[in-house]
């Protein structure tokens, strides 16, 4: 392809991007639905705060008691089998159970040894369960759910870049039922700059948060897209003469013509403590 073709292409598939866009910026002005939006204002009804978080492997759990030293300070990773395993009482089974359900759990087989044992049990690794977070943010992948966390939580962590477009951030609650499927388009400018935080939904386990870039953003990745098989080329047309340029600059580093001017003599100087300099 010659130059004047590619350049023809170039800037075709750049008007067409950025028709795309401004497209795609139309389309997502629309409100959301009555139905999805429903589903994530009634989020706080839901059993996802921590003291109902339902321990799975291979979250990490924090065990205290006054009254028990053999348990106390234990750190235990619950294993593939669902359970843990303490000094007296053996393994426990503790899948599926809450802190407070394991605790009462661990009470009752720790009753065989002591007077009314107490104790208190906190997952210090929420491992088993995840948000997930796409887009135009600097930390990508799994976030680790731990029942309290909100949109504002979870972006703090992921950090968008430049690129992302703050006004559009879509939330997502996937289901293998299209019918439960459900997305809401939020507004995170206006949550932090007004303090109107209706959009700051509490989110459950498996919520995808995706941040999409701005229509310029857009424009320049598929402009960068479409260089990028070229790149190496250009790459490898500039490299050489940008060798010679710096080659050919420090060889006539020193003449006196070279920079429009004769330089001056170099004076050499005595660093001898004997001789004045």
């Amino acid at each position: 392809m010659t130059r004047m073709g590619f350049y023809q292409a170039y800037q075709v598939g750049l008007a067409i991007s950025v028709c795309i866009a401004c497209g795609l910026a139309g389309a997502g002005c629309a409100p959301p639905k009555y139905e999805d939006l429903k589903v994530f204002v009634q989020a706080h009804d839901h059993d996802v705060v921590s003291s109902i978080y339902r321990i799975e492997p291979p979250d990490v759990i924090a065990i205290e008691s006054a009254t028990c030293p053999e348990v106390d300070g234990e750190i235990q990773t619950v294993d593939i089998d669902g359970k843990i395993s303490l000094q007296l009482i053996n393994e426990v089974k503790v899948s599926m159970l809450t802190p407070k359900e394991v605790a009462a759990k661990l009470e009752g087989a720790l009753a065989r040894y002591y007077h009314q044992p107490e104790v208190k049990v906190r997952v210090v690794n929420h491992a088993s369960k995840n948000i997930y977070v796409f887009g135009e943010v600097g930390m990508k992948g799994p976030v680790p759910f731990t029942g309290r966390d909100t949109v504002l939580d979870v972006l703090a962590r992921a950090q968008p870049t430049f690129l992302a477009w703050r006004g559009r951030i879509e939330l997502i609650r996937p289901s293998p039922d299209p019918d439960k499927r459900h997305k809401v388009i939020i507004d995170v400018d206006r949550m932090q700059q007004g303090g109107d935080l209706r959009d700051n939904y509490l989110l459950q386990d498996g919520d995808i948060i995706y941040v999409p870039p701005t229509v310029l953003g857009w424009i320049g990745l598929r402009v960068q897209e479409v260089l990028f098989p070229i790149s190496p080329v250009l790459a490898a047309y500039q490299m050489p003469a940008d060798v010679k340029w710096t080659t050919e600059t420090y060889k006539h580093w020193n003449d006196d013509n070279y920079w429009g001017y004769r330089a001056p003599p170099r004076r050499r100087y005595s660093y001898s403590p004997m001789l004045p300099r």
